[in-house]
């Protein structure tokens, strides 16, 4: 007799079964009944431990996040996580590819009020200026319904928050000395990519972090060639995730 309480749902193919034939609904209830019970956090099991789910952060996400993004709220989570690794070690923080500014304002609310740190956001503010048929999916024009005005009314106009408006690479221009710890790369295309990693890396502290929101997107293909090409001579190998982000950790 099988010890439901005790279920290996990794290892036991009837599990599998059983889930194929029962209504969604139904097989949730299930699961929470039998499988995840009294697990400590139970209700973040959806149906592994889904942290983003604490409802501190889901309230945070919907009020601040959500109206200004089409991130959703797991790889939001990442940032989050990143982020608050990152400022472990030394140097800014800078977003390529902002949009209406809903990532943004999550990085600065991992920031707080720090002095210590720079927040850049870079971004054109009015949508693609180019793309490259080859390699992009996106057209010239998407991403335009956004502004610098409107972004900081997001983000908010704190001193330690640096708003770059215009293409990369030109916005790195006078940053040739800046160290950073944490990049969220954000830009969709294969260029922008290219150029923002060209001027991150060197510059990013050993122990920083780089997330690439496109990696994983069938809609940006050019991205995560950019990203292979780039690191196929760098010790570092992307670390892709079930969200379509991609991790780099800095050795």
């Amino acid at each position: 007799m099988v010890n439901l309480t005790t279920i290996r749902t990794t290892r036991m193919p009837w599990v599998e079964v059983a889930r194929s034939i029962t209504p969604p609904v139904i097989w949730s209830w299930l699961f929470s009944r039998l499988v995840v019970r009294d697990i400590p956090d139970s209700n973040m099991y959806k149906p592994g431990f889904s942290p983003w789910l604490n409802p501190s952060f889901q309230d945070f996400f919907h009020q601040h996040v959500e109206p200004h993004t089409v991130v959703t709220m797991p790889r939001a989570w990442t940032l989050w996580q990143g982020l608050g690794q990152a400022l472990n070690v030394p140097g800014a923080v800078m977003e390529a590819g902002v949009f209406q500014g809903g990532t943004a304002r999550l990085l600065r609310e991992v920031l707080g009020k720090r002095a210590d740190r720079t927040l850049y956001l870079f971004d054109s503010f009015e949508g693609m200026h180019s793309v490259t048929e080859h390699n992009d999916r996106h057209q010239v024009g998407d991403f335009a319904d956004t502004s610098v005005e409107s972004v900081r009314n997001v983000v908010g106009s704190d001193p330690f928050i640096d708003y770059r408006k215009g293409w990369v690479p030109d916005t790195f221009a006078g940053l040739e000395h800046e160290t950073f710890c944490f990049a969220h790369i954000d830009l969709d295309l294969y260029q922008g990519v290219v150029d923002t990693l060209n001027f991150v890396y060197p510059r990013l502290s050993r122990g920083g972090i780089i997330v690439l929101d496109d990696y994983g997107f069938a809609s940006c293909p050019g991205a995560r060639r950019a990203v292979d090409e780039f690191f196929a001579d760098k010790p570092e190998r992307p670390l892709a995730l079930q969200t379509c982000q991609a991790l780099i950790h800095k050795l």
